[in-house]
């Protein structure tokens, strides 16, 4: 069996990680080339001990020149910013690029690792939000594979195997309903930052995990789900599985309904991803069967958690307005973090945002930059505000 050598954006997140577990628990079968990072040095620096690739990326030149100074006398390329991020996307060895960086700032090197004939390993769901079309178009064009990492993403890829499209009715993808599930209207507004960060079922980075709390991570993946799998937003439906044991599930023109089921645990989706199509035994805890008192499934209230409503409006209005969405939400989120917002105002923020905004179609990723640059610059503009008229 060939050796299948990685790329990996975003190697010290949840994601990154955990691929790494993967890839430590079977190095006969992959090697690593690249990883990119951020901020945490410290960690890189082990990663890069470790697997010891070819080219490393992170955030700043002075973040850069502390591992040139680490590494020195090795022969590590080691870069900063976008430029290294798309070094580290489109090493020409490269079989398959993880591409697993959160936020608008993985549009970039994971469009670069497909115009390069990579192929993905897609965790990144914004780059799917903000330009789902043009990603698909290139992946066609370039006639590579995109293996979605996400659980509910890859519970689909799995449900669809050896079925013919045009016998699927619906798919299903289900969510946790992050830790406010049961809360009040009184007690959402009080939410703190420290609260919303502790998810039920789930180990994630700390925007992904706010996402899960406002819904807004499953109107991403709704948006994902219809640009991997081609199918209208319509044909989506959202059900809140709170054991987090049902991944999502493929409903039939016949009335059957095929799902996918195993312990939360992400080193699954992502050693399928890599090692597709076949499956690799990582020795993980096993789902009893016997042991699970019940299934929970809840109809989400769009009411009471409008961003997952508001994600269903940008992908069916299309153009720019899921680039807006997507804009607009990390800058929200990122304000609830550094305490600048209530949790109840994160919607808020999204939708006064979206309203200034017509449909315009997008033809390219240029287009698509400005209008996140746009939205963001208006997002920050309706947080300042706010607060201006607050300490008045």
């Amino acid at each position: 069996m060939a050796v299948k050598k990685l790329s990996i954006l975003g190697s010290t997140g949840s994601i990154g990680t955990n691929t790494l577990d993967v890839v430590k628990r079977f190095p006969e079968r992959f090697k690593v080339l690249g990883l990119s990072a951020g901020h945490n040095i410290a960690l890189i620096s082990e990663q890069i001990r470790r697997f010891r690739p070819r080219v490393v990326s992170v955030a700043t030149e002075s973040e850069a020149n502390v591992l040139k100074e680490e590494f020195s006398g090795s022969d590590i390329e080691i870069l900063y910013g976008t430029e290294g991020l798309v070094a580290v996307s489109t090493i020409v060895e490269s079989d398959m690029v993880v591409s697993a960086i959160v936020g608008a700032a993985g549009l970039i090197p994971t469009y670069s690792a497909i115009k390069a004939k990579k192929d993905i390993a897609i965790a990144n769901k914004e780059a799917l939000v903000m330009a789902g079309e043009l990603i698909i178009s290139e992946a066609n064009k370039q006639r590579i594979r995109l293996l979605p990492v996400d659980s509910e993403h890859s519970a689909i890829f799995q449900c669809l195997a050896g079925h013919n499209k045009d016998e699927i009715y619906r798919i299903i993808l289900t969510a946790s309903g992050g830790p406010f599930l049961d809360y009040s209207d009184s007690e959402l507004r009080d939410v703190k930052p420290d609260e919303a960060l502790k998810h039920p079922t789930w180990k994630m980075g700390k925007k992904i995990t706010i996402d899960s709390a406002t819904l807004m991570n499953k109107g991403f993946e709704v948006i994902e789900a219809r640009w991997l799998f081609n199918i209208e937003p319509e044909r989506i439906r959202v059900l809140i599985n709170p054991e987090s044991i049902i991944h999502s599930a493929v409903e039939y023109i016949d009335g059957s309904v095929i799902a996918q089921m195993s312990l939360p645990d992400m080193r699954g989706p992502i050693a399928y991803a890599l090692s597709y199509p076949e499956r690799t035994n990582l020795e993980l805890p096993r789902l009893d069967l016997a042991m699970i008192k019940h299934l929970t499934f809840i109809e989400p209230d769009m009411e009471r958690f409008p961003c997952l409503k508001y994600a269903y409006n940008a992908i069916n209005a299309g153009g720019i307005m899921p680039t807006v969405l997507n804009a607009a939400n990390e800058v929200a989120v990122n304000a609830f973090l550094n305490h600048r917002l209530k949790f109840t105002e994160i919607p808020e923020i999204i939708i006064s945002t979206m309203e200034r905004h017509k449909q315009e179609n997008v033809d390219s990723i240029d287009a698509i930059l400005f209008a996140d640059r746009l939205a963001r610059e208006e997002a920050e503009g309706y947080i300042k505000s706010r607060k201006e008229k607050t300490v008045c």
